[in-house]
């Protein structure tokens, strides 16, 4: 079954966080982009707030948790660049910073994409009303369409 066949995407954008639920987010970001011979540009955000409050800040440990982050999709940026001609180009950007404020500011208004994908994460009650989410927030500020890809 094809699915989200040439909606007219020509720019997808996936946000992930790093979640368990990352892999699936991303798949299905391929699929749309393969299916709509889309741009594919994988997003993530360190979120340097904590580890700014220290005073200084940390760039060998913001380097580390970057390479992690690219080591964790590694193989399945590889495998959609190697089966998937349909997708014109994949980069993946990795910034530090502030989550919503860097996702919109640095990477959303930079890039101008048609779609962005992103997870549900499970907040618990608590969490959400102190931190709200990412995908609500991008349903709420993006200027294009949004994927919520749930569990």
């Amino acid at each position: 079954m094809t699915v989200y066949q040439d909606l007219g995407y020509d720019k997808v954008f996936v946000s992930l966080d790093g979640s368990e639920q990352q892999d699936k987010v991303l798949d299905r970001a391929i699929i749309v982009a393969a299916n709509n011979n889309a741009e594919l540009y994988i997003g993530h955000v360190i979120d340097s707030t904590a580890l700014e409050t220290a005073g200084t800040y940390p760039f060998e440990l913001i380097n580390d948790l970057e390479k992690s982050f690219r080591a964790s999709i590694a193989d399945k940026v590889k495998k959609a660049e190697e089966e998937n001609n349909q997708i014109k180009k994949i980069e993946v950007i990795v910034k530090a910073g502030r989550i919503r404020e860097t996702l919109k500011e640095e990477m959303l208004d930079a890039i101008e994409p048609d779609l962005v994908v992103c997870g549900a994460r499970g907040l618990s009650s608590i969490k959400y009303a102190l931190l709200g989410s990412i995908s609500t927030y991008l349903t709420r500020n993006a200027k294009c369409d949004v994927l919520v890809v749930k569990r």
